[in-house]
C-alpha cells in the first residue's frame, strides 16, 4: 500500500498546549453565542442592527438597496458561496483531494471539524429561535431562523477550518499567508452579503463570524496536537 504523503516538519507547532488551546477556543465560541443568544431571547435590541440595515436601503425602511444593479447581483452570487450546497461540495472536493494524497489525518480533521461545527450552529439556531429582520425586504428567499447567521458561521467553519488545516501541509510563509488572507476575504464578503440582502441582523453575522472562527482555531489546535502525537510515536519507533 502506498504510504501517506509526507508532511512538513512539525518544529513550528511543538511547544504550546494545543489541546488546552482547542478547548479554550470552543469554550469561548460557546460562551459568546450563549451570552448574546440569552440577551436576544430576553428582548435585547442593538441600535447598530437597525442602523446598518437601513443604511443598506438608503436610509429608509423597505427602500431600494444601495449600489448599482450589478452590485446587487454580485451580492446574491457571493452569498451562494456560503450556502449549504456549495459548502458541502467544497468539503467533498477537498476531502477527495486529501484522500488521493493519503493525508488521512488531515482528512479526518476536516470532516470532523466541518460536520460538528455545522451541527452546533443548527442547535444554537433552534435554541435561540430569533426571527429574521422585517424592517427591510429580503432580496433572496429564506426559511430558517436568524441567530447566528448560518452563512457567516458555516462559511467560517468550513473555509477557515480547511484553510488552517491545509496550512499545516503547505510549505512557505507566503503561501500560507495567501491561503489565510484569501479565505478570510471570502468569509467576510459572505457575511456582509447577508446583511446587504436584508436577511440577517448584523449581530447575527458577527456572532456567526466569531463562532466559526473560534471553531476553526480549535480544530487547527487539535490538528497540531495530533501531528505532535504521531511524530512522537514515529521518533519512539
Amino acid at each position: 500500500m502506498t504510504p501517506e504523503s509526507p508532511e512538513p516538519s512539525i518544529e513550528a507547532i511543538r511547544h504550546p498546549p494545543w489541546l488546552l488551546g482547542a478547548a479554550g477556543a470552543v469554550a469561548l465560541a460557546v460562551l459568546f453565542v450563549t451570552i448574546l443568544g440569552d440577551a436576544i431571547e430576553d428582548g435585547a435590541q442593538f441600535s447598530f442592527d437597525r442602523a446598518i440595515l437601513l443604511w443598506a436601503r438608503g436610509g429608509s425602511a423597505h427602500g431600494a438597496p444601495i449600489g448599482p444593479a450589478w452590485f446587487r447581483a454580485a451580492m446574491i452570487d457571493i452569498t451562494a458561496i456560503g450556502g449549504v450546497t456549495v459548502l458541502v461540495l467544497m468539503v467533498a472536493l477537498v476531502a477527495g483531494f486529501l484522500a488521493l494524497r493519503r493525508h488521512w489525518l488531515t482528512l479526518a480533521l476536516v470532516l470532523g471539524g466541518t460536520i460538528s461545527g455545522s451541527l452546533a450552529v443548527t442547535l444554537v439556531k433552534n435554541l435561540v429561535a430569533r426571527p429574521r429582520p422585517t424592517i427591510t425586504d429580503h432580496l433572496v428567499s429564506v426559511s430558517t431562523l436568524s441567530f447566528p447567521s448560518g452563512h457567516a458561521a458555516n462559511s467560517a467553519i468550513v473555509y477557515l477550518t480547511m484553510a488552517t488545516l491545509l496550512g499545516q501541509l503547505v510549505e512557505g510563509r507566503a503561501a500560507r499567508t495567501y491561503l489565510f488572507a484569501g479565505t478570510a476575504l471570502i468569509v467576510t464578503l459572505i457575511g456582509a452579503s447577508r446583511v446587504y440582502l436584508g436577511v440577517h441582523w448584523p449581530s447575527d453575522v458577527l456572532a456567526g463570524w466569531a463562532f466559526g472562527t473560534l471553531w476553526a482555531v480549535a480544530w487547527w489546535a487539535i490538528g497540531a496536537w495530533a501531528r505532535l502525537q504521531r511524530e512522537s510515536r514515529r521518533v519512539a519507533d
